[in-house]
């Protein structure tokens, strides 16, 4: 019985391009479309349905860990048509499942709109390369992209380390080796170290959750590795005090100063319902150039958002102007724009000045000035 839903399911989810299944108990089967959460129009499910569909996709070692600590992650594949990442859980006494679809088609760079710098930072020879967001603001598919790029481009070693695995990488110029933990080796922390005996050139950290894998990602950044890693920060600001934070006061002046040596850039996203269907990630990017690499060995990290405005030239942009610029290309509307913003105030300004026909910038100036008279 639970095999012949759970296969049903998982079709349907691939065919309405769902990115989420939730099943719990006292409710049908819902899918997340574009960021909404729709009801199925079947049976509501009952705690025998949500045991059987779980007894129907889950490891042994899964159970087990959900038996002994209330809950469990992994993945599988569906066939050749898509892999899936599963939580599985209790609540109430019953067994709860969220299914996250993972693509099995690899975005290119382009494809996934991210700013052009970050094709040539993820080549870069050493140092730390952040990816952060909100949950499943897509931060594993862009590093899945980066890592794709890197793997048809140059002829590397890379390491991930994954929990679970998502993204399965062929071996294409590069040699990938995939680390689930649980399953291959026991924490990040460890994977991290037993790397660095692993002749790697870039290791992808899937989750930096404490400090122990922090410290581990930025010695592995310092010693001639480009790492990737993952934060769930909401720019990159907040994403340097974040990682300084998690140090005691005592060792936080060390850090920074060993985060402004071995940092590379920090990549902030979040994803945006799109008009006319559909999401959209806007992007905050930070390229760490010596002046910011100041900023944070001085403490100087609030300054951090004023350094990235003037970097334009070097790419960098900050996450209010990549939503501005999404609404003026009537990417986007303007309420959502206002709330994925960070400065909602000013962008509401910007959006009034917009829509009253005043100008934002040069480039606005420019691209007017250049158009034909009479034309919109």
């Amino acid at each position: 019985m639970g095999t012949v839903l759970i296969d049903k399911l998982l079709a349907a989810c691939i065919k309405q391009d769902a990115s989420d299944i939730h099943l719990t108990v006292g409710q049908p089967p819902v899918f997340r479309l574009h960021g909404r959460l729709r009801k199925l129009d079947t049976k509501v499910l009952g705690p025998e349905d949500t045991t059987g569909l779980m007894k129907s996709i889950a490891p042994d070692r899964c159970q087990r860990e959900l038996q002994e600590i209330g809950g469990s992650d992994f993945g599988f594949a569906f066939g050749d048509m898509a892999r899936f990442r599963v939580s599985i859980f209790k609540q109430k006494g019953n067994i709860a499942m969220v299914l996250r679809q993972i693509p099995n088609t690899m975005l290119s760079m382009e494809q996934l709109g991210l700013p052009e710098r970050v094709a040539e930072l993820s080549l870069r020879p050493r140092g730390l390369f952040l990816v952060t967001g909100p949950t499943g603001s897509g931060k594993s598919t862009t590093l899945a992209s980066m890592i794709n790029f890197i793997n048809e481009s140059i002829d590397h070693h890379i390491i991930t380390i994954e929990d679970p695995i998502e993204f399965y990488h062929q071996h294409k110029k590069s040699t990938v080796n995939q680390r689930e933990v649980g399953v291959d080796v026991p924490s990040f922390a460890e994977a991290i170290k037993r790397a660095l005996r692993q002749d790697p050139d870039v290791i992808l950290v899937g989750e930096m959750r404490d400090l122990e894998t922090i410290e581990a990602a930025i010695t592995a950044a310092e010693t001639g590795h480009v790492v990737f890693g993952t934060l769930h920060t909401n720019s990159a600001q907040g994403t340097v005090n974040r990682i300084i934070d998690v140090f005691p006061n005592s060792q936080q002046d060390q850090i920074r100063t060993q985060l402004s040596t071995s940092i590379i850039g920090i990549l902030s996203q979040t994803l945006v319902p799109r008009v006319g269907g559909g999401r959209v990630a806007a992007h905050e990017l930070l390229v760490v150039t010596p002046g910011i690499a100041n900023l944070i060995r001085e403490n100087k990290t609030f300054r951090i958002n004023s350094a990235i405005q003037t970097g334009a030239k070097q790419g960098m942009q900050l996450m209010d102007d990549a939503l501005f610029k999404l609404f003026r290309d009537e990417t986007i509307t303007a309420e959502d724009a206002l709330g994925k913003a960070h400065r909602p105030e000013d962008v509401a300004g910007r959006i009034a000045d917009f829509r009253r026909g005043l100008f934002d910038d040069e480039d606005d100036v420019a691209e007017a000035a250049a158009a034909p008279a009479g034309a919109e």
